[in-house]
């Protein structure tokens, strides 16, 4: 249900509309940009900071942010004033989101479609792999399972076709590409991505304090690894025992793999 009233309310800059009874939208843009998303997360940091009372979570994606409330407690009409004040005060956010190293093992054992990918790209396995690691991947958003990264923004030669013929299932831990992203599954799924890695480190694990491991508006380095090694951390990781901080965090100055 969309308010005429209100759907532009916030200018030519964004458009606010209700979503359903209990949720609020607030849209950006229409493309996947990361000027889009850093106006995003700096409006879910305002939120968050000034406590408004009756929201209930709020979620960003990659040009919107949703914001869930309680109708019992705040009106959408309030809530949309509120956040028009927000958006009126709103500073851009910097990179100031976490940085992680995880580890991905491109072995063909784990990376079903590594060798083909290098191949429509136009490069050797290592030149893909090589590539792949040597950029810092920003978090755009979590969705589609609990805690799964969606990772920008690929370089023009890596950017490839989802596959024709998607897979039943791919294990959990698969690095898959597609267009400009890399999306890192914590389950097992099915999945028309180019697997062409897979991490031993659990993306999701309601053992810890925040379930989900990175968080919208935090960057992601691949740091490549053997078989072996993965194997080993993966066992480590299936006893609860892998422990990944971020890089340069004051507990350990590193990953911990």
């Amino acid at each position: 249900m969309t308010r005429p009233s209100l759907a532009e309310a916030a200018g030519a800059q964004c458009r606010i509309f209700a979503n359903g009874d209990a949720a609020l939208v607030v849209e950006f843009g229409d493309r996947i940009d990361l000027t889009l998303n850093e106006r995003v997360l700096a409006l879910a940091d305002s939120i968050e900071a000034v406590g408004i009372v009756g929201i209930v979570e709020t979620v960003p994606t990659f040009r919107s942010l949703m914001i869930s409330f309680d109708p019992s407690r705040i009106g959408f009409g309030a809530l949309a004033r509120r956040v028009l004040v927000l958006l009126a005060n709103a500073k851009v956010r910097a990179h100031s989101g976490r940085l992680w190293r995880l580890p991905v093992c491109y072995h063909p054992e784990v990376a079903p479609d590594l060798g083909d990918a290098a191949r429509r790209a136009g490069m050797s396995p290592d030149a893909f792999v090589a590539r792949h690691c040597g950029m810092i991947h920003h978090v755009y958003m979590l969705g589609f399972l609990p805690g799964q990264p969606y990772l920008g923004d690929l370089p023009e030669e890596l950017a490839l076709p989802r596959r024709e013929t998607p897979r039943v299932k791919v294990a959990a831990g698969s690095v898959g590409v597609a267009s400009r992203m890399t999306c890192v599954f914590p389950k097992e799924t099915p999945c028309g991505l180019n697997i062409i890695g897979r991490t031993p480190a659990a993306l999701w694990d309601h053992r810890r304090r925040e379930a989900a491991l990175v968080a919208p508006g935090d960057r992601v380095a691949f740091e490549q690894i053997g078989l072996e090694d993965f194997r080993r951390l993966a066992d480590l990781a299936g006893r609860g025992e892998l422990t990944l901080t971020p890089y340069g965090a004051a507990e350990t100055g590193e990953s911990g793999f």
